[in-house]
Order: C-alpha cells, then sequence, then structure tokens
C-alpha cells in the first residue's frame, strides 16, 4: 500500500520511544512533517535520531511539554496551533492490587491517560473540520475490552478513551476528520512513561514486595506464547487507518478472540493487529 501523507502535519504524544516512535517514523516515511512529543529533550533528540536513521524525514521536530497535565496541553498546542493528524499515544500504565488503587492514583490515571487526549482533540479537531480533512487516533489497549485484574484502573482508563473515540467520531461523522481507537495487545516496549520516570503504580504501592507487579503473577501484557509478525500490523496498521477516508466514520467492531482475548481492530475493509509490530 501507497501512503502518501505529504503535506500533512503531524503530532504524535509519548513519541520518545516505543509504540509511538514507531508510528512516528511511519508517518515520517509516508512523508508527514511529524512533531514528536515527550518530557524529556535528551529523550526526544535520541527518538528523532533514531528516526532519521530509519528512514523518517529530516524535518521532523520535538516538543518538550507533558500533555497529562493542563498545562502541558497549552504548551504544545502553543508550539503547534495546527495539525493535520494527531495521535494521541501518552499513557501510563502499572500492576496494582484493586483495593491498594487510592483516589488519587484514580485520579491520575484518568487525568494522564483521558483528559489530555480530550484537550488535545478538542483544540485540534476545530481546524481539521474548518478545513475538511483530518485524522484522530488513539492509541487504547485490548485491556479496555478484557480487563486486567491487576489493572483495573487502567482498563477503565482504557475503556473511556474508546468511548471518547467512539463519541468525538459521530460528531465529526460527514466532515472528512476520522477518528479511530487502536486496541494493542502484548508489546515488546518501555512503556510506562519510560522517557520521563513517571511510576505507573508502584510509588503508591505500600504492600510489602509489590513494586508495581503482584506477587505470583506474570508482568502486565506478558504474551502467552511469542507473536509473529503480520503485513496489518504496528505503524503500518495505524497508517491504514489514517488512510482510510471512509465516510461513515464510526469506530469499527473489535472482533475475534486470539492469543488468549488479542482483538483485531476492524475499520472498514481494514483489519489492524498492532499487537505484533514489537514481536521477537
Amino acid at each position: 500500500m501507497n501512503i502518501d501523507l505529504s503535506g500533512k502535519a503531524a503530532i504524535v504524544t509519548g513519541a520518545s520511544g516505543g509504540i509511538g516512535l514507531a508510528i512516528a517514523t511511519g508517518l515520517s516515511k509516508a512523508g508527514a512533517r511529524v512533531t514528536l512529543v515527550g518530557r524529556s529533550q535528551a529523550g526526544l533528540d535520541q527518538a528523532i535520531a533514531t528516526l532519521r536513521k530509519d528512514g523518517g524525514g529530516d524535518d521532523a521536530s520535538g516538543v518538550v511539554a507533558d500533555p497529562g497535565t493542563a498545562e502541558g496541553c497549552a504548551a504544545l498546542i502553543a508550539a503547534r496551533p495546527d495539525a493535520d493528524i494527531l495521535v494521541n499515544n501518552l499513557g501510563i500504565y502499572g500492576a496494582c492490587d484493586f483495593f491498594d488503587i487510592d483516589d488519587a492514583l484514580w485520579d491520575e490515571f484518568w487525568r494522564v491517560n483521558v483528559m489530555y487526549g480530550v484537550r488535545l482533540a478538542r483544540h485540534y479537531a476545530q481546524g481539521m473540520r474548518e478545513r475538511g480533512w483530518g485524522r484522530i487516533q488513539f492509541i487504547s489497549s485490548e485491556s479496555a475490552l478484557n480487563i486486567p485484574t491487576e489493572m483495573i484502573h487502567y482498563g477503565v482508563s482504557k475503556a473511556a478513551v474508546q468511548g471518547l473515540s467512539r463519541g468525538l467520531a459521530k460528531a465529526l461523522a460527514g466532515s472528512g476528520v476520522t477518528v479511530n481507537t487502536i486496541l494493542p495487545g502484548p508489546t515488546r516496549t518501555s512503556g510506562g512513561g519510560a522517557d520521563d520516570g513517571r511510576p505507573g503504580c508502584g510509588a503508591r504501592c505500600q504492600r510489602p514486595g509489590h513494586g508495581g507487579r503482584l506477587p505470583g503473577r506474570k508482568p502486565p501484557f506478558q504474551p502467552a506464547r511469542p507473536l509473529r509478525r503480520s503485513a496489518g500490523s504496528g505503524e503500518l496498521g495505524g497508517l491504514r487507518s489514517l488512510a482510510a477516508g471512509q465516510r461513515d466514520h464510526r469506530l469499527g467492531l473489535a472482533r475475534g478472540w486470539r492469543h488468549g482475548g488479542i482483538h483485531r481492530l476492524t475499520h472498514g475493509p481494514t483489519t489492524i493487529t498492532t499487537c505484533e509490530r514489537f514481536s521477537p
């Protein structure tokens, strides 16, 4: 598939590594002028160097901001007032027993995983609608549909992202702006705010030996068996969704189960299995 995004400006949050950097690289290869967003200048500099090494364009740039806060969203918007493509990839996670999750941690997961997407979409979607073209993607998780018992707070926040995406897609139907959610499954990535040292859970969990992981449980997102690559995975799947442009902008239904609860997300004729991008 030849995807041409020449002349389009894209913003990818949480782009210092992992899924965000892979998406930013794919967008850049397709011709988009990409802005990577992260909390660390050093992390962004390294990410941009990696992007260019992997074939991305020389026009990629970075903005140091923390969209997980209202102030960070405002700083990003001030630095990049307009965008044609917005990929809300930023998110935190961490294993914690439900009865150890206090209100402060619930509030943090809601603020970082949900509200920043609300703020950015609220701003950038208006310009996209006025220009008659735009793509907004939310990177959710298969945990939104198959909520893990050790990360209920995370799964609930990602389920909220699903609802936000679906509602916004309906609000923008017919405008030329599409909104989609991608549900990665087990992914080999540092994750958890790796570029900024933000804890997913362990800082507030006081259980002896907990350390952000439940004793006797597998680490979060550990696949039951090795995953295979597929032509529809990773940044390619995300770009396909960006390029789909169907008149009916509804979020596709998640269909099918495999590998213990990993979902395939169907959008029109395209099936996206992003969980396979970083397979060993």
